[in-house]
């Protein structure tokens, strides 16, 4: 007989800004960044940049997260901003799961601040999966000194549900059973997957909350919406049944891209390939992180009239290389660029694939080589910081080694989790 499913969904509290504030406080700062108005954005002298975390009591002025710096200063003008640092939190990111090793050994990656756990079967040698889950809360609460949610339920959907019940600092179950009463009375737009182009459409069938959703006709979801509304009947539902995976064969995630407005016009084109390189160091980086390679790299310009266009491309063979991500996305911008002054660039990698096994080409320039000093740089970045090892082109310049306003990590939208 099969031993029912346990999984825990695990998310950390404002991430971005509470592992920031943990390692100032680390770090002799009096001030908790949690506690005042407080967001994480775009470098300060860039003329914009978005919101990217916020911390609650920012709330209270109206901040909310994505809007333009600019506007959140305009409704709290004593708001602290703080530029983002990812090698900060691929950092933390790394310290939470390896405390979450010592419960299970099927762990899934969902983004840089959540993850699944398989817990199933380790009640017999841990104990029952709510108490243990509230160990796991408090002890990275003491060690960590960040706060995290946890949901707990038979499969991913439900558990991910479970865990934005109600935060931050909670733990919370959401088994089959408990569904009418904690899940269908929420809005519709709660539900994973409803998004805000679904929401309304289904508002005008009548629809509006979980509930709702999970009594319609199922031929009639079908008809408006195809495959989709099959899906979204069956999360409803709390349909869903797949693996914990941790062997990085699966990416749950679409792509990761990175993109910057720059402080200057930017007019010629080494200097716009300075601003690649810093935007593909972040990209590269998580995408090694994550345990992905990538076969597809775009670019993205903006120029000073607030033009937009960009140009994209597939790999041969996936690759994690900073090197040869970096290469591309240099003849990309050479293609595309139309020679007008420059404001904003990005950089974006998708059709990911797990970085265990790689088909090499003998065709092709070999970059394996530099795969390991990409590694290698890694742990010194994420051990010392970004400006403890950065590319030379970088000295004296007006640009730091690794930069980026806009970090993004897209679920798949044809499957769960």
């Amino acid at each position: 007989m099969d031993k029912k499913r346990i999984i825990f969904h695990i998310d950390a509290n404002s991430a971005y800004l509470s592992w920031e504030a943990v390692y100032r406080l680390q770090h002799g700062e009096a001030v908790d960044l949690r506690e005042i108005p407080s967001v994480v954005g775009g470098n300060q002298a860039t003329r914009h940049g978005i919101v990217l975390a916020k911390s609650i009591p920012s709330k209270k002025y109206g901040v909310k997260t994505g809007e333009p710096l600019i506007q959140a200063r305009r409704k709290c003008p004593n708001l602290v901003v703080v530029p983002p640092r990812y090698e900060l939190y691929m950092q933390c990111s790394s310290a939470m799961i390896d405390v979450l090793k010592d419960y299970s050994d099927k762990i899934q990656l969902f983004s840089i601040d959540e993850c699944f756990l398989d817990f199933t079967g380790m009640d017999a040698l841990l104990g029952d999966p709510l108490e243990v889950a509230h160990g796991i809360k408090e002890r990275i609460k003491r060690e960590l000194g960040f706060t995290i949610n946890i949901g707990i339920s038979s499969n991913k959907l439900l558990a991910k549900m479970a865990g934005e019940l109600k935060k931050p600092d909670m733990v919370h179950t959401l088994y089959p059973e408990e569904m009418p009463s904690k899940m269908w009375v929420l809005p519709v737009e709660e539900l994973y997957m409803v998004g805000r182009a679904t929401a309304p459409k289904l508002n005008q069938m009548g629809i509006y909350t979980i509930g709702d959703l999970a009594k319609t006709n199922i031929d009639l979801l079908k008809y408006k919406f195809k495959s989709w509304g099959l899906m979204l009947y069956a999360y409803a539902h709390g349909i869903e049944d797949t693996p914990v995976n941790n062997d990085g064969a699966v990416p749950y995630i679409k792509g990761i891209g990175n993109s910057c407005t720059i402080h200057f016009d930017v007019e010629d084109r080494e200097t716009a390939h300075k601003v690649l390189l810093s935007l593909v160091e972040t990209v590269a980086m998580r995408l090694r992180h994550g345990g992905f390679c990538c076969r597809l790299v775009q670019v993205s310009i903006r120029t000073s009239e607030l033009a937009s266009y960009g140009h994209q491309r597939k790999f041969h063979v996936a690759t994690d290389c900073t090197n040869e991500i970096y290469a591309e996305a240099c003849r990309l911008f050479d293609r595309a660029w139309r020679g007008e002054p420059i404001r904003h660039l990005g950089v974006r990698v998708s059709e990911l694939c797990g970085n265990d096994f790689i088909q090499l080409s003998m065709l092709e320039e070999s970059w394996e080589k530099q795969r390991l000093v990409d590694r290698a740089v890694d742990k010194i970045r994420l051990k010392h910081g970004s400006y403890s090892i950065f590319r030379a082109g970088f000295l004296h310049s007006r640009l730091a080694p690794m930069q980026g306003g806009v970090v993004e990590d897209f679920p798949v939208m044809t499957s769960i989790l």
